[in-house]
């Protein structure tokens, strides 16, 4: 299956106008977003934007009822009420109001996780360790991914409100070998901005959109699209 993956969004509804029009020229089969929608450099006052951004999402989501969507730490500051950089009080309820609106509009409620396979990739915001498996995992289920993974998305903020959850471990400075069936799996992973979509052994990084504080975009702002048989890695230009 080729999925194209939609990374950190951070207040650009655009991205989401680019992808549907992917999407319908037949680049993927399915869609994945690894979320990070609300904040931005200097933007905690649009709440046009915050609206804008989210409208777009919610628009997605409904002409791509099968979109697959990551929870990112951004997101769950606002669901738990964890300032971090970037949190925007003014635009707390708004953010709150408008990620239950989302979450209304899927389909099915587990297309919302922090963790989703498709064959053998895993598609998150951060990065899945062993060592967060083996922490949260009976030993006897460590080998089952799917049972893994059902464990995993059933945790709760005490859980995963740290540097080695899904969420936040960036696999780009900690190593890539510590993921998760290293091995055996792939995973697709924003969270950390790059240039480039980038392969390292069993990790791809494309949170190619986000920017510097001045607004200059740190990467490419290509949408990957992931062959999720072959690891094949395409992508679709939006500049």
């Amino acid at each position: 299956m080729k999925v194209l993956v939609i990374p950190d969004v951070h207040l650009k509804p655009w991205m989401f106008e680019k992808a549907a029009g992917a999407m319908r020229a037949g680049a993927a089969d399915k869609a994945v977003c690894l979320m990070d929608l609300p904040d931005e450099w200097n933007r905690g006052f649009d709440l046009e934007l915050y609206e804008a951004t989210f409208d777009a999402a919610i628009a997605f989501a409904k002409e791509f009822p099968d979109t697959l969507w990551c929870w990112g730490n951004h997101d769950l500051s606002y669901v738990w009420s964890l300032p971090e950089t970037g949190y925007s009080w003014f635009a707390q309820n708004t953010v709150s109001r408008k990620l239950a609106e989302l979450q209304m509009s899927l389909r099915d409620q587990s297309q919302l996780a922090y963790v989703h396979r498709i064959d053998d990739v895993l598609f998150l915001h951060g990065g899945l360790t062993l060592h967060f498996v083996k922490t949260h995992v009976p030993a006897e289920e460590i080998d089952d991914v799917d049972a893994v993974l059902a464990r995993v998305n059933a945790l709760g903020c005490e859980d995963m409100w740290n540097d080695d959850s899904p969420i936040w471990f960036r696999p780009q400075y900690d190593g890539a070998a510590r993921t998760y069936k290293s091995a055996e799996l792939l995973q697709v992973v924003g969270h950390t901005p790059v240039e480039e979509i980038e392969r390292l052994r069993n990790v791809i990084s494309c949170d190619v959109f986000s920017t510097y504080r001045d607004g200059r975009p740190v990467g490419t702002q290509a949408f990957p699209v992931i062959d999720t048989l072959t690891g094949e890695i395409g992508a679709v230009e939006t500049v």
